[in-house]
């Protein structure tokens, strides 16, 4: 109980959140970070998602060897990273490592999205005269899109939550305060960057779910 009270302390502490390492700082380079390793991520796993389930051909073998990337543990990788020429590139390892931790549920959830759309609605499509293009992004894209933003919630909360990594390779973000308390055998500071990292998710999870409520209700999958 005393190791939560001195973490709140430090928490409340205003002198905590200014200055180049204070919570405000540490928590907008944790958000960049987050954000672009979900786009690269992105722009990587939904085209091929994507273009698979349409052709339905290859998508079970790509799901199966990028799920083989999560029993590889994200720090692992790092470390390997670290002792490449990529290690040379600044935060290049890190974001490598949160990318090919992201790419499996983003790829997973997209390509099942757009397996699971009705095939009777496919072929009266098809039937219609439209051409692939036109099937994928009017048809399959729109019916598969509740699965696909599932994915990128999921891969959005897990990058927040292991972006704390980043600071084993001196990087920053919301990790170096963890770092920094275990340095300092600080333990309260180690909650507490515990507790802003947990705290972060759950902000990124609710504003996923907020935006799900306010989408159209096609784009829910809502029938």
């Amino acid at each position: 109980m005393n190791t939560l009270t001195d973490a709140w302390h430090w928490l409340t502490d205003p002198a905590h959140w200014s200055g180049d390492d204070g919570i405000w700082h540490r928590l907008a380079q944790h958000l960049v970070l987050t954000v672009v390793c979900l786009v690269i991520s992105c722009l990587i796993a939904l085209p091929v998602a994507l273009v698979l389930g349409h052709l339905g051909k290859g998508g079970a073998l790509a799901v199966n060897i990028s799920n083989i990337g999560r029993a590889v543990p994200t720090f692992a990788v790092l470390v390997l990273l670290l002792l490449t020429p990529i290690g040379k590139w600044g935060e290049g390892p890190t974001v490598v490592a949160l990318v090919l931790f992201a790419v499996p549920p983003l790829l997973t959830n997209a390509y099942v999205g757009m397996r699971e759309v009705d095939r009777d609605v496919v072929r009266a499509a098809r039937g219609m005269g439209m051409t692939g293009r036109q099937m994928l992004f009017r048809v399959e894209l729109p019916l598969s899109l509740p699965l696909l933003m599932n994915g990128v919630r999921i891969a959005a909360v897990q990058l927040v939550a292991t972006a704390t990594i980043a600071a084993l390779a001196g990087g920053g973000g919301l990790g170096r305060i963890i770092t920094a308390g275990f340095n300092l055998a600080n333990t309260a500071q180690v909650v507490a960057g515990a507790v802003l990292v947990a705290v972060f998710a759950l902000l990124v999870e609710g504003v996923f779910e907020v935006a799900e409520r306010l989408s159209p209700r096609w784009a829910r999958g809502a029938r």
